[in-house]
């Protein structure tokens, strides 16, 4: 069902126009903006990064074990996906992974800063991409799944933005995210990315779960590496400023055996471990029927 952003009516409407007060999101860009005022700013994130990140995401251990690992969520916890929303989709890296994987499922994407939604568009055509605020989500049970990849901790207000993906969700849909953990791994790359926070597991948990979720699985990820990452922090908090960018233009071999550790702590995962510390936590977790 579509929530009106202007009446507040619910209604069972296969588009955005609502029925009662004809009201339809505003176009920006070529795309619907349910938010149009933070369009092309507002904070959070620096909407400049998208153009960057684009042509390296398909080549970065990082990326590329980050959707292995979430793919293989929505395998194992929603096999039979028909409808699928993520929350920030960025420039459509990880929609275009479950376009792959689920080519039958109805995708639509959403991006806070509508400078990204070009590139996404570009990757994933089948979607429908929107520019939208996640504190202010225009679906009421509408899809069986809602995805947030490194999106929660650009946010104040992640409470609110959990209770408005619960309302989105239909009954027993799925929740998947990922966020940064660890406070003690906070560095000038966090400020750069405009963090607000980074997570310990049981804070996850409480706001989760307190948002009216069950988990079904939740697991520090970047755990064989994390050595080398807090290496790499202490080094930026001596040095005072990052390149945000700098880490994924590395040396190919180099990659290539990180994404190689990667593959074998995914493997780790997938057999059942849940790994108690690393720079990103994994959470799967189900909409329960009644609050």
């Amino acid at each position: 069902m579509k929530r009106c952003s202007s009446c507040g009516t619910v209604q069972d409407s296969p588009t955005f126009t609502c029925p009662a007060c004809a009201h339809a999101p505003e176009v920006v860009d070529g795309f619907l903006a349910f938010s149009p005022a933070l369009a092309h700013g507002g904070g959070g994130y620096d909407a400049d990064l998208f153009a960057q990140l684009a042509p390296l995401e398909e080549k970065s251990f990082w990326f590329r074990s980050r959707n292995d690992l979430i793919l293989w969520a929505l395998e194992q916890h929603s096999p039979g996906l028909t409808s699928f929303l993520e929350i920030g989709c960025g420039t459509g890296y990880v929609l275009s992974g479950v376009a792959t994987r689920f080519p039958r499922a109805t995708l639509l994407g959403s991006e806070i800063f509508v400078d990204g939604l070009p590139f996404a568009a570009a990757r994933v055509p089948t979607a429908e991409l929107v520019q939208m605020d996640a504190r202010d989500i225009p679906l009421r049970a509408e899809v069986d799944v809602i995805g947030a990849f490194d999106v929660l901790e650009h946010i104040e207000e992640d409470v609110e933005v959990l209770d408005q993906m619960h309302q989105a969700l239909k009954p027993d849909g799925l929740l998947v995210i990922s966020v940064p953990q660890h406070r003690w791994l906070w560095s000038p790359a966090d400020d750069h990315a405009h963090h607000v926070r980074r997570y310990t597991a049981r804070e996850l948990r409480a706001k989760i779960t307190g948002a009216g979720f069950e988990i079904e699985r939740s697991t520090s990820f970047v755990s064989l590496l994390l050595p080398m990452m807090l290496l790499s922090r202490l080094l930026m908090r001596r040095r005072g400023e990052v390149d945000p960018i700098d880490e994924m233009r590395m040396p190919a071999l180099l990659n290539a055996v990180l994404y190689r550790v990667m593959r074998l702590e995914t493997a780790l995962i997938r057999r059942g471990l849940d790994l108690p510390l690393g720079g990103s936590r994994l959470v799967v977790a189900r909409k329960r029927a009644v609050r």
